[in-house]
């Protein structure tokens, strides 16, 4: 399977979460997973590239051109896609990708996660999706997430259409054996408020 992962870019990071991040990409090429990514040499992407790497796991990279700069791109990719611009970079990885792990991360993986999660939402796709919690990250975020089902902001659907996961194995394990909400991904008028 294809598997999409977001997550993020910066180095300043507990080292637990470089852990989970290298032991997702080991799981992703153990078990014959190809990775999906943003293509990225630092940050939970390049330790999750790492990791794969180092079991000789196949490994997409995606990023725009003018990444392309030396340090910023991981060199060991199995194939490398080139954009022109971010969104060209994220509608690659969707179209590439047959599931999605969501590492911690800033804006750039909460903007990946959410606009994946709005899509499938919209019964655009039913691909697979989880979180992975590395030290509780997303708690905040799932708090947020609950008070704003509480208010009548998010339909307590959508919260069935990812799952949050503690570890690198059982993020792994979600998104294969995730089946979306009754068969499929929904009508529009499924989601709303």
């Amino acid at each position: 399977m294809k598997i999409c992962v977001y997550g993020a870019s910066g180095s300043e990071l507990d080292q637990a979460y470089f852990d989970a991040a290298r032991e997702l990409g080991r799981l992703l090429a153990r078990e014959g997973h190809t990775l999906v990514f943003g293509g990225g040499a630092r940050g939970l992407m390049g330790a999750c590239a790492e990791g794969a790497a180092e079991l000789g796991g196949e490994i997409i990279g995606v990023a725009p051109r003018f990444f392309d700069e030396p340090g910023i791109l991981f060199p060991c990719c199995s194939r490398f896609i080139y954009t022109e611009t971010m969104a060209e970079r994220k509608n690659a990885m969707f179209d590439e990708s047959e599931a999605f792990i969501a590492m911690p991360g800033g804006i750039g993986t909460f903007e990946e996660f959410f606009e994946t999660l709005t899509l499938k939402q919209l019964g655009r796709h039913s691909k697979p999706m989880a979180l992975l919690n590395t030290l509780d990250y997303y708690a905040p975020l799932m708090a947020t997430l609950e008070r704003a089902v509480r208010d009548g902001f998010l339909s307590r659907r959508c919260m069935e259409l990812f799952a949050l996961c503690g570890s690198p194995a059982e993020a792994l394990r979600a998104v294969l054996t995730q089946r979306s909400p009754a068969g499929g991904a929904g009508k529009l008028t499924d989601y709303s408020t």
